[in-house]
C-alpha cells in the first residue's frame, strides 16, 4: 500500500499471516516421513507456505539408511533467496534423528508451475 502524507510518499507493508506449522509427526514414523516432516518446516519467504506443499521438492532419495538426497527446485530460477531456501532444507533434513548426511540438489528441469502444489496449498492461496 502506498499513500501520500504531506507531500512525501510512504510505503506501508501489510503484515503477512504467519506460516502454518506442520502437524506433529506420529510416533514411530518412517524415516522418509520424518524427512518430509522436517522439510515442511521450511517456508518460502514470499509465500506463506512450506516448500514441500508448494511442490518445490521433486524427490527424497535414500542412498543409505542415514544418507538422503533431496532434489528440489524454486518457483523462479532468479529467486533472490535461493541460497537461503536450499540451505534451510539441507539443515532441517540434517537435524532428523538418524540422518548423518543430507544433500540438496537444486534443479530447474522440469520447471516449477502451480500444478505441482498440493491441494492444501492451492486452497490456502485461494486457487481451488
Amino acid at each position: 500500500m502506498v499513500y501520500k502524507s504531506s507531500g512525501k510518499m510512504k510505503v506501508v507493508i501489510a503484515p503477512q499471516a504467519a506460516p502454518k506449522a506442520p502437524k506433529p509427526l506420529a510416533e514411530g514414523a518412517s524415516m522418509d516421513k520424518k524427512v518430509i516432516h522436517a522439510i515442511r518446516h521450511v517456508f518460502d519467504p514470499e509465500i506463506p507456505l512450506n516448500v514441500y506443499d508448494l511442490g518445490l521438492i521433486y524427490s527424497v532419495d535414500f542412498v543409505e539408511e542415514n544418507h538422503v538426497i533431496v532434489t528440489m527446485t524454486l518457483t523462479a530460477p532468479n529467486c533472490p533467496v535461493a541460497d537461503d531456501i536450499v540451505r534451510d532444507v539441507q539443515q532441517h533434513v540434517a537435524q532428523v534423528d538418524g540422518i548423518e548426511k543430507a544433500e540438496v540438489n537444486l534443479v530447474f528441469d522440469p520447471p516449477w508451475d502451480k500444478s505441482k502444489m498440493s491441494d492444501a496449498a492451492k486452497l490456502e492461496l485461494g486457487l481451488l
